[in-house]
């Protein structure tokens, strides 16, 4: 039986391999894809979702997941007290996430007791990485959102493209993201990808895959850009950059 079979196995838990419709949870929840893709609808917006990818929802968060075949994911929920930044906080790949996650489909827990002690380790995690280290708010505008929220997946598109694709002049986009998010368009994004560089670093990962992940051609580029927003010299994010950035 082919790999991408496998989840037609388990009648009771084929929610995991397909999604599931429109709904909502009193408690946070966390959507976590194992393997493969997703495309989750949440409070009228999309977030296309790749292998190892999280999203944090909070509570009574209407929400749909649409799995492609062969993929995997995990929706937990999480106690009161672990509530996202945002309504839905897009993550990234977070990679002490993904060792609990590998973690809970190893072990499987059934009964609530078991379960609890996975739903605390997830809490510390998303705590670690909750804070915004440079804030940053999406512009309201809705093509600008749009616009924003696709620069931080395109890292190589230029404001000339983006704007072109929403049909929209590149000043146009400068005077609407400065005017909703006090930031020029350019600063906004450097800040939005180091925030994402941080939570990778946060969440355990290497400086050289938080630089892939927040879109830096290299590691020695993420850590000028980072010590230049922050202060923190190069030196003390290489040597060590989770007690640099005031991760412990």
């Amino acid at each position: 039986m082919p790999v991408t079979s496998l989840g037609t196995v388990v009648a009771e838990n084929a929610i995991r391999f397909l999604g599931h419709d429109t709904h909502q949870h009193d408690e946070p929840q966390l959507i976590h894809i194992v393997t493969g893709s997703a495309l989750l609808l949440a409070d009228g917006e999309e977030w296309r979702l790749g292998r190892q990818e999280s999203v944090w929802l909070a509570p009574q968060v209407p929400h749909a997941l649409r799995i492609e075949p062969g993929g995997l994911a995990l929706g937990p929920t999480l106690t009161p007290d672990d509530l996202p930044r945002l309504r839905v906080q897009p993550l990234g790949v977070v990679p002490a996430i993904t060792e609990v996650m590998t973690t809970v489909l190893g072990a499987a827990p059934g009964c609530a007791a078991e379960v609890r002690p996975f739903r605390l380790a997830l809490g510390r995690v998303l705590r670690r990485i909750s804070r915004q280290y440079f804030p940053v708010v999406l512009p309201t505008h809705p093509a600008v959102r749009a616009l924003a929220r696709e620069a931080l997946c395109d890292h190589s598109a230029t404001l000339e493209l983006l704007a072109a694709r929403h049909r929209m002049s590149p000043r146009q986009v400068q005077r609407v993201c400065l005017d909703e998010t006090g930031l020029p368009f350019t600063r906004w994004r450097n800040r939005a990808r180091m925030n994402a560089a941080v939570e990778h670093i946060l969440g355990g990962g290497e400086l050289t895959a938080a630089a892939r992940a927040a879109g830096y051609a290299t590691r020695a580029g993420l850590l000028r850009a980072l010590s230049r927003e922050s202060g923190i010299p190069v030196c003390a994010l290489t040597a060590d950059a989770v007690g640099a950035l005031g991760g412990r």
